[in-house]
């Protein structure tokens, strides 16, 4: 069987950006070079400075299959001492070109027709893959068992949480669980700590059986964490598929 050739880069338009939180934006590109996504997958973008120095960096797409192959949506936390999320927060505008390739990745990915429930768990900017699974289910309208269990720091900084509590109200099938670990002001229904096993029994107990499939996205302790509270609630290891970012 030959290989698949390597994916090419392409440049790639921002079309819009608009604000999720203090510290990220979703940037919405227009691709010259149109591809089929896949819910979890990411892009590859580089950046060129006039020295010929390249920095390069992976973000997650958050839009659904459903809305096309020439447009994605990638929701960029600017961070601290970063090489190339600083770029989009302070220098990048509508109208500007960047370099990416993609789609990428094939494990870390929801298809409609895969065997539910589903549980997801995202850490802060981790909730980016997963909302793409999300947008995914309304989109396609499966009626798969899904529940999602979001953890940030404070309210301001819930990522798509707008959004998220308007999947939530439908009440169709698709249930969010918030836990914010670093808000003073006590929130009805939304927990004050980081993820344990006893947030993660509550919230599989809104599925109808225990999940076929879990995905687990954030940071390195986050990930390790979550994982471990999902298998201590009996859900088999093989069941859960992980994505990091940071170090």
């Amino acid at each position: 069987m030959n290989a698949a050739p390597p994916l090419r880069w392409q440049t790639a338009t921002i079309e819009k950006i608009v604000p999720q939180t203090p510290r990220v934006s979703s940037f919405f590109l227009k691709l010259s070079e149109p591809f089929t996504t896949k819910a979890g997958q990411h892009v590859d973008v580089r950046l060129t400075a006039p020295d010929g120095y390249q920095a390069q960096r992976g973000y997650s797409m958050a839009q659904a299959p459903e809305s096309g192959p020439d447009r994605i949506e990638l929701c960029i936390e600017e961070l601290e001492g970063g090489e190339v999320s600083p770029f989009f927060h302070m220098v990048a505008a509508a109208g500007d070109e960047i370099e990416l390739r993609g789609p990428l990745g094939g494990h870390f990915i929801w298809r409609i027709d895969d065997p539910g429930p589903i549980l997801l768990i995202g850490g802060g900017s981790g909730i980016v893959p997963l909302m793409s699974m999300a947008r995914h289910r309304a989109a396609s309208g499966v009626p798969v068992p899904m529940a999602m269990l979001y953890s940030a720091r404070n309210w301001s900084e819930v990522i798509f949480r707008d959004e998220l509590l308007e999947l939530n109200g439908k009440r169709d099938g698709f249930d969010c669980v918030f836990t914010l670990t670093r808000d003073v002001e006590k929130r009805d229904g939304v927990h004050a700590r980081r993820i344990d096993s006893a947030m993660v029994m509550e919230t599989l107990m809104r599925l109808p059986a225990l999940p076929a499939h879990v995905y687990i996205c954030g940071s390195n302790a986050f990930v390790g964490a979550a994982s471990g509270a999902v298998m201590a609630a009996g859900v088999a290891e093989g069941a859960i598929r992980t994505e990091r970012y940071g170090g």
